[in-house]
Formats: structure tokens, C-alpha cells, sequence
């Protein structure tokens, strides 16, 4: 198995068309969740071993998709599973350059959409609950263990979570981390201009009035193998003792360097420090990049569309970088991770 990733290393997901073979499968997935009042929308990216039909998934006016192949067969044999937790207002297929890249090498991905902190749907109040989403990801995990076709595919014994930004802090949970509702509040209280606060901060959101009991519990999922974090915010207000008792293997993987990374999301010695304080973390600054490098390839028209809409810019690259570059990092990362553990 270790030979077949790192001979996959290099694999990144094309906008030009592709032949069917070198395509994902790709579907969806209904997830029931008890703590939410509706069923969770989930995504299966997954080794193809048949051909149906091209499909484009994540295309917007602003970002390329990824072709697909809808609904194909699943290759025979035992695969990793990666759950995906997509950043706020990210969705589970805008990292489709990503999940395609992993199942072509041969690993299943599962991407949720995060109801509340989701495209089109992304709430302060609702995004600052932040134990919805590690308990989503564990019932995406269980939804997926249960299903007739992709349950015998899956190799139980190799299950990792990965997340983006907010997403981040959601896989981290799931290794074990556990916030501090009095540590978070006090640190957006007195940094409200902090990258990981003004999205609260612009709802007026009051951590004092969430359910302490909730936000400080543990969600650590004990079917996973190792955790994948890519620029994790809230990283501050984790408790030392979880820290501390965190077995699993982490990756981390920021996108820039400690003179040019956000210091909410640095989790190296120029932040937070994390990658310090935990015994089996590896870490990888990827540089010239920045935060938004790790959203999808942008359309030539898409930064003006974003400027006439007041929005981030999410689509300007640093200086020197090259978005597909930064992809394909982060790509070969998260496959050499994958191999160490197998």
C-alpha cells in the first residue's frame, strides 16, 4: 500500500478534460445526525472501476470544478477513508482539486456540508457552536461505515479526518483536542480583530451564552488513524491537558511562513506552538502561499466579481505563487502522511 501512494505523489486534479479511467467516482450520500434536525449532505470521492458519465462538481462563477465520474463503480479492495471538514462558508466539494487527487491515488474521501457555516448558509451564532461539526463528522463516519457499497471498500483500520481553517479545529476535536469556552472568550474579547474572532465578532456573538458543557467536552473519535490539519484556527483555545493527552498522528500544514502567516492560524513555534506541544506532529510550511491558496483555481473573471461584491479576495495569489503549485503540495503531503501510517 505504501508503494502505491508514493507512486501517487504527484497526481493532482486537472480542469482540462480527462480520459474516463483517470477520473474519480463521485457521489452523494444522505446522513442522518441526531444532533441536527435534518439529514446531512455528504459526498463520496472514490478509486472508479467503471465508466458512466462526466460530470462537473464545484463549478461556479468564480471557481473551476473538478470533472467526476458520476456514480461509477468502486475499485475493488481496502481503501483509506478521509473525512473531509470544509472552512467557513466552504462547502464539501469546493476542495474537489483535493478529494479528486486523493481517490485517484487510490484513497476514499468523504466531504460533509456543515449545516450553519456552509455555502450560502454560513451564521455567526450558528458557526461559534463549535461541537456540531466534529459530532457531524462522526456521524458522516458512521453513515458511510453502513452503507452497502462503500462500507466494503473502506479499510476500517485507516480512517483520518482533514480539515480546512474552521474545519481544522473540527478534525482536531476529533483527535482529542478539547476548547475551553472561558479561555476562547476571553482571547476574541481581548483580540476581536483576530483572524479566527471577526467573523463572531461581526454577529455580536457572546461565547458566555453557549453551552460551556458542549463546547468543552471531548469528541474525540477513537475509529481514526491520524488527523490532517491545513491552516487550523482557534487553535488558542485548547486546553493544555488535551493537548497533552493527544496520541494520534497529526499532520499539519500551513500556508505561508511565520513572517507572513496570521498568527491565529500559525500553529508552528511562531504561534501557537501546537506542533510543540504535541509528541507525533509533523509539520509543513508551504511557501510563497497564503490562506485562500487552498481554495480552488479561480475563473479570469472571478476577482472582479468579487471586488464588485465587496467579498475577500479570496482569489489573489502572493507574490511568486502559483495556486496549482501550492495544490500539488499539499497533495504530495497529505499522500506521504497517509503512507507513513499504513
Amino acid at each position: 500500500m505504501k508503494t502505491h501512494f508514493l507512486s501517487c505523489c504527484v497526481l493532482a486534479s486537472s480542469l482540462v478534460s480527462a480520459q474516463a479511467a483517470d477520473l474519480s467516482g463521485y457521489d452523494q450520500l444522505d446522513i442522518e445526525a441526531p444532533h441536527r434536525s435534518t439529514l446531512l449532505q455528504g459526498s463520496v470521492w472514490y478509486p472508479a472501476a467503471s465508466r458512466t458519465y462526466k460530470s462537473r462538481v464545484g463549478d461556479n462563477p468564480v471557481f473551476y470544478g473538478t470533472e467526476v465520474m458520476l456514480g461509477a463503480g468502486v475499485e475493488a479492495g481496502k481503501h483509506p477513508l478521509v473525512v473531509l471538514s470544509h472552512g467557513s462558508g466552504g462547502n464539501m466539494d469546493n476542495a474537489g482539486w483535493l478529494s479528486s487527487a486523493l481517490a485517484q491515488a487510490g484513497v476514499m474521501v468523504l466531504g460533509v456540508n456543515h449545516p450553519g457555516s456552509t455555502s450560502g448558509d454560513s451564521s455567526p451564532r450558528r458557526s461559534a457552536r463549535f461541537w456540531d461539526r466534529p459530532m457531524d463528522l462522526d456521524a458522516a463516519i458512521d453513515a458511510v461505515l453502513a452503507d452497502p457499497v462503500f462500507a466494503p471498500a473502506i479499510d476500517e483500520t485507516q480512517i483520518y479526518t482533514l480539515g480546512f481553517s474552521l474545519g481544522g479545529l473540527s478534525v482536531l476535536q476529533t483527535g482529542g483536542m478539547r476548547m475551553d469556552l472561558e479561555t476562547y472568550a476571553t482571547y476574541c474579547d481581548e483580540k476581536p480583530e483576530a483572524v479566527d474572532c471577526q467573523f463572531f465578532h461581526k454577529g455580536r456573538v457572546d461565547f458566555r451564552l453557549l453551552d460551556a458543557e458542549k463546547m468543552n467536552a471531548t469528541y474525540r473519535d477513537p475509529r481514526l488513524a491520524g488527523v490532517i490539519a491545513i491552516d487550523p484556527g482557534m487553535s488558542v483555545g485548547f486546553t493544555e491537558e488535551s493537548v497533552a493527552e493527544s496520541e494520534l498522528p497529526f499532520l499539519f500544514i500551513n500556508l505561508g511562513t511565520d513572517e507572513t502567516l496570521w498568527p491565529a492560524i500559525n500553529v508552528g513555534a511562531g504561534g501557537t506552538d501546537l506542533v510543540g506541544r504535541l509528541d507525533n506532529a509533523s509539520y509543513l510550511q508551504i511557501a510563497p502561499a497564503d490562506h485562500f491558496s487552498f481554495l480552488a483555481l479561480c475563473k479570469e473573471n472571478g476577482p472582479e466579481m468579487l471586488i464588485e461584491e465587496g467579498e475577500d479576495p479570496i482569489c489573489d495569489n502572493p507574490e511568486g505563487s502559483d495556486r496549482s503549485q501550492v495544490h500539488r503540495q499539499i497533495i504530495e503531503a497529505v499522500l506521504s502522511f497517509l503512507a507513513k501510517q499504513a
